[in-house]
């Protein structure tokens, strides 16, 4: 029977943490018992955990012997803020295709008003992606990075760089990610699409453009698609 798996909250040795909303699911929904073993993920692997005590929101495991565990992507998202519910079922279904970390960018066309929220969602993107790699039986959570504006953000970023643009007619994703080295990182507009000045200043920072084909997807639509196509092609060459 394969073991829920959960991501520890704090890690001291050979034992780890379950704190707050963790602990308080563990012990009042799936009514955990001292003695249960569940598979942590800890310091970047896999431990099977037994309980050893629990409070209403504090689950202690003692760490026991390692599990094997699948390869980890080096997979960015560099993500335009779009409408906060389409973003949000996008970050929890990216998180389960496995990418490492996703930025939030304030893009010329996002719209102020979300701009001006986007702060204060963080932390709640945060918790669904936890949530989602929990589920998915992840190894980590990836990286909710700060929102960003575009100029600051794609200077910083190394690595194979491919901007998915309605502009491309040509070059697929598909064939833009075969044999490629990690790290790679995805660039995703707002609704309405990037201006010609923002894919100017990819262009002249190296990045490469792709397309997803003639049809115009939404957001969250273009994301999974993508996310789906590079880890598919990336875990062949890992």
């Amino acid at each position: 029977m394969t073991r829920r798996r959960w991501i520890a909250d704090e890690v001291h040795a050979d034992r780890a943490l379950l704190l707050g909303q963790n602990a308080q699911h563990l012990v009042r929904v799936l009514r955990a018992q001292v003695g249960q073993e569940f598979d942590v993920a800890a310091d970047g692997q896999v431990r099977v955990g037994k309980i050893v005590s629990i409070s209403d929101d504090r689950v202690e495991f003692e760490l026991r012997e390692a599990v094997a565990a699948g390869p980890t992507l080096d997979l960015t998202l560099l993500s335009s803020i779009f409408k906060f519910d389409r973003m949000e079922w996008a970050i929890e279904k990216a998180t389960e295709l496995g990418v490492a970390r996703i930025v939030p960018i304030i893009a010329r066309r996002t719209d102020a008003h979300l701009t001006k929220a986007a702060d204060k969602r963080v932390e709640r993107w945060r918790r669904i992606a936890k949530e989602a790699a929990q589920q998915s039986r992840r190894l980590d959570v990836p990286e909710i990075a700060d929102p960003a504006k575009l100029a600051e953000a794609i200077q910083k970023i190394s690595g194979t760089r491919i901007l998915l643009a309605e502009t491309e007619l040509e070059k697929t994703l598909k064939s833009r990610v075969q044999n490629v080295s990690q790290p790679v990182t995805l660039a995703f507009g707002p609704e309405g699409g990037w201006t010609e000045a923002e894919i100017r200043q990819f262009e002249a920072a190296g990045w490469a453009t792709a397309t997803l084909g003639s049809t115009i997807l939404r957001a969250e639509t273009a994301i999974i698609a993508a996310v789906a196509i590079a880890v598919s092609e990336l875990s062949s060459t890992t």
